[in-house]
């Protein structure tokens, strides 16, 4: 399942595909046993690595628990900003909901994958939790636990930009709707 859609890249290692667990460690680097998850590695984005792990979760419907532990990320908050996503999603302007982080902005997802992502999996809020041993705790506790596969994978293909045009890394996409101006900003049509 580690293929060109799955996952996007990032500081992160693929395990075992049909594991119900991903984990998200925020700020540090932890290892995980690569059988008991899904995939798992750090985030240290408000914006692009929420983006991340969005695209990565809803890309494997196995993955119904997302643990988010380690220590914040300090001025960027990327945990509180994907516990926010979740639980809020965004609003108008793609601004992630009650988000207190510097930029919280979610510009390179359709509003599918969100809403998928805060219906596919339960977050299980661990942040400022180190120790990898209570986290390998709740991960067993999510195994025994799994709700099932979640349905058909929903693949978020990411967009590159090369010499002033906007190219999608697949054969297709999930951005028809998007826009993409002069500057690189994304806007919805």
């Amino acid at each position: 399942m580690c293929d060109g859609l799955y996952p996007w890249g990032g500081k992160m290692r693929c395990g075992n595909p049909a594991s119900c667990v991903a984990v998200v460690t925020l700020s540090e680097w932890m290892d995980f046993p690569q059988d008991l998850v899904a995939v798992y590695g750090s985030m240290k984005t408000e914006n692009l690595g929420v983006e991340k792990v969005v695209a990565n979760t809803v890309s494997n419907p196995n993955i119904r628990y997302l643990i988010v532990c380690g220590r914040e990320v300090r001025g960027h908050r990327s945990g509180e900003s994907l516990k926010c996503l979740h639980e809020y999603g965004i609003d108008g302007n793609n601004r992630v909901l009650k988000a207190k982080s510097a930029i919280p902005y979610i510009e390179n997802l359709p509003h599918d994958a969100i809403k998928r992502f805060q219906e596919q999996v339960t977050l299980i809020d661990l942040i400022g939790v180190e120790d990898t041993q209570e986290i390998i705790g709740k991960i067993n506790w999510c195994r025994e636990n799994n709700p099932g596969n979640f349905g058909e994978p929903l693949f978020v293909a990411p967009l590159k930009h090369e010499a002033g045009e906007v190219h999608v890394a697949a054969d297709f996409s999930l951005h028809k709707d998007l826009q993409i101006d002069s500057y690189g900003y994304v806007r919805k049509i």
